[in-house]
């Protein structure tokens, strides 16, 4: 009989959709369902956004650059100046989503068995995308005790052997919501500079900082060569749909690698490319309100977790998610559970468990991610529904 590949039958389904059959069928029953399982905004799409795509004259909807549209990519080069990441066109190549941009870095700087130092819990996706590469993610154990700071840089040293090509970073991060401090992202350039590593870093979520600016890790002094910055209009511009992210880096080998990989796949698509050149041209202000918004949405969120009995949540800096631990035992079935037999006022909640998050067997299976990422009521009322779901489920569970 004919069988899928090793590969395909090792690939981890998503923590965050996995439950995504349960929740369509308790829809169907008319249930409503409040989504904190994935960062799915609904923050508006900017308008300038879709009207550049309405008022784009095209006669024909053609390849673009495999690099991708060249005003846009200058257009990039100038937003990430006034930020102070000093880059130019030459160092962006705009790619389908961050997703293809992680790809295709771990593709061009890594070999298949390379391994590189990912700190846990982290991306879910960063599994299946070095699945795909044929590399290794070799996980340093970070801690909600601590608000899942960096974990003591010796313990990434301890993990380095002659497979070890990179250290990888989420900041902020997904799906913890911390922000690494400057002195963090320091020990970790020293490090790949002592050890001749590459840093990866997927700055995804930067617009959206509480506590201050986030230090791009292509400011970082004497690793310009070894920095590959990943990025997505997925996340800032609320346009998860338009697919539309960049690889930026001043290591010239890597862009001329990576340009083989962009070649191959032929261009980003066309029209999401105007949207996101037209989304540049937004006030430097747009993000103050929409920041703003999400920060109000996290002290709802935090305020009502702190008050459930068993519950712990230390509050994220940046992003727009949580990681809180919950009394119960596997919340891969509690999360199931919430979706198959519990309701409230006909209501229940979609979450996502944290094992997903992890690849160090045995953890995360009392912890969720919660994506604050719907109105201030909404989060009440899915925080109404987690409330009494944790005392039906305590009962339950003590007979």
């Amino acid at each position: 009989m004919i069988q899928i590949s090793q590969r395909g039958m090792n690939m981890p389904s998503s923590p965050i959709r996995r439950l995504a059959g349960y929740a369509d069928a308790a829809k169907k029953e008319g249930v409503k369902v409040y989504h904190l399982n994935i960062g799915q905004p609904d923050i508006e799409t900017p308008s300038i956004m879709m009207e550049a795509v309405r008022n784009a004259d095209l006669k024909v909807l053609e390849y673009t650059d495999s690099a991708g549209i060249l005003s846009f990519r200058k257009k990039l080069a100038e937003y990430y100046i006034s930020k102070g990441i000093a880059v130019d066109y030459s160092n962006i190549l705009i790619t389908i989503g961050g997703s293809e941009g992680i790809l295709f870095a771990f593709m061009a700087c890594l070999d298949a068995g390379d391994e590189i130092i990912v700190p846990e819990p982290f991306y879910a996706n960063y599994i299946g995308f070095a699945m795909a590469a044929g590399i290794k993610i070799i996980p340093i154990t970070s801690s909600i005790k601590t608000g899942f700071a960096l974990p003591p840089i010796e313990s990434f040293r301890a993990k380095i052997t002659s497979k070890t090509k990179g250290i990888f970073i989420c900041n902020p991060n997904n799906p913890t919501g911390y922000v690494y401090s400057e002195n963090e992202l320091l020990q970790i350039r020293d490090l790949i500079k002592e050890k001749d590593l590459y840093l990866f870093s997927d700055e995804a979520y930067t617009e959206f900082s509480y506590e201050g600016k986030v230090k791009s890790t292509l400011t970082l002094e004497g690793v310009e060569d070894r920095v590959i910055m990943i990025d997505t209009f997925s996340k800032k511009y609320s346009a998860c749909g338009a697919r539309i992210g960049a690889l930026v880096t001043k290591n010239k080998e890597v862009i001329e690698a990576v340009m083989k990989f962009s070649q191959a796949r032929l261009s980003p698509p066309t029209l999401e490319q105007i949207a996101a050149e037209a989304a540049l041209s937004l006030p430097s202000d747009y993000f103050d309100a929409t920041r703003a918004e999400y920060e109000r949405r996290r002290t709802v969120l935090i305020n009502r977790l702190s008050k459930m009995e068993g519950v712990y949540c230390p509050a994220p800096s940046g992003a727009f998610y949580a990681m809180a631990k919950l009394p119960v035992a596997d919340t891969d079935e509690f999360c199931k559970w919430l979706l198959t037999d519990f309701r409230k006022d006909n209501a229940t909640i979609m979450l996502a468990p944290a094992s997903g998050f992890y690849t160090t067997p045995g953890l995360g299976k009392d912890e969720v991610r919660l994506a604050y990422v719907i109105n201030e009521a909404d989060i009440n009322a899915a925080m109404d529904c987690l409330e009494e779901a944790l005392k039906v489920y305590s009962k339950l569970h003590s007979k």
